[in-house]
């Protein structure tokens, strides 16, 4: 583009109130670029006009800046993790009263897995999952609950059978019980207060997006959400390095315990 980006990042934080400067700038102003060429705008500014102008074209780079990648039980080896050693950890700790917080909770895939997890061990009017995601319009996909079969590739076949109705060959909805124990939220991770007294947080494949000043800005809240020795779930590329600097001690692969 042919005028200042950091002008751009000030005129975006004002209009959406998403800060760019938590976000590792080479890869998040690519992405901008590439949505701004698409409408074969040439700057910045003429974009800003534009946006302020169109709440349709508005919404379309909100939900463009929130990378939405998403499935059911993603990496299925750290769910078995979960279910085999960390799970009993937290019964017996905290008991099945779980509060749990899927973060960035994006189309709503984590938050359910949870439940269904969950439902092997208490039924499902004994669970409730609080999940958040910036973006208010996946939030509504989220409540919907209708997925692409490809989604599902990771998922316990039982857990299809049991709580998805099939659609058409492509297409599942996921079952209003299961729904029912999910409290979707808009919640900005960089600005919004934090949920308190978790007893497990669940937030992967998110922060890989943000400054390593910004990470660690969030991994400090989240501790201070946690109950002492409970749990923080990461995704498969985002491994604390020194997680004793942050309060936490590594439980197991990608779960820390707040110290």
């Amino acid at each position: 583009m042919a005028d200042n980006y950091e002008v751009f990042k000030e005129q975006i934080y004002h209009i959406t109130k998403i800060d760019l400067n938590s976000y590792k700038e080479r890869q998040m102003k690519r992405r901008i670029d590439a949505l701004i060429a698409k409408h074969k705008i040439t700057s910045y500014n003429t974009y800003v006009d534009t946006i302020k102008k169109n709440p349709v074209m508005l919404e379309e780079f909100v939900n463009y800046l929130t990378i939405n990648v998403s499935e059911f039980y993603r990496n299925p080896e750290q769910w078995n993790l979960l279910e085999k050693e960390v799970l009993p950890y937290l019964f017996t700790k905290f008991g099945n009263g779980l509060k749990i917080w899927s973060a960035a909770c994006s189309t709503g895939d984590e938050p359910y897995s949870l439940v269904m997890l969950l439902s092997k061990y208490m039924p499902l009017s004994r669970i409730k999952v609080i999940a958040t995601d910036i973006d208010k319009q996946i939030l509504e996909k989220a409540r919907l609950g209708l997925y692409n079969v490809k989604s599902l590739k990771g998922l316990p076949q039982e857990f299809i059978t049991k709580y998805f109705r099939e659609i058409n060959s492509s297409t599942y909805q996921i079952l209003d019980n299961v729904k029912a124990c999910v409290e979707f939220k808009q919640h900005d991770l960089l600005k919004d207060t934090y949920p308190n007294q978790c007893d497990l947080i669940v937030c992967r494949n998110v922060l890989i997006y943000f400054t390593e000043e910004a990470k660690d800005e969030i991994y400090k809240k989240f501790n201070s959400s946690l109950k002492r020795e409970a749990i923080l779930f990461v995704g498969s590329t985002e491994q604390i390095i020194q997680p004793q600097n942050l309060q936490f001690a590594t439980y197991k692969s990608f779960f820390y315990k707040k110290i």
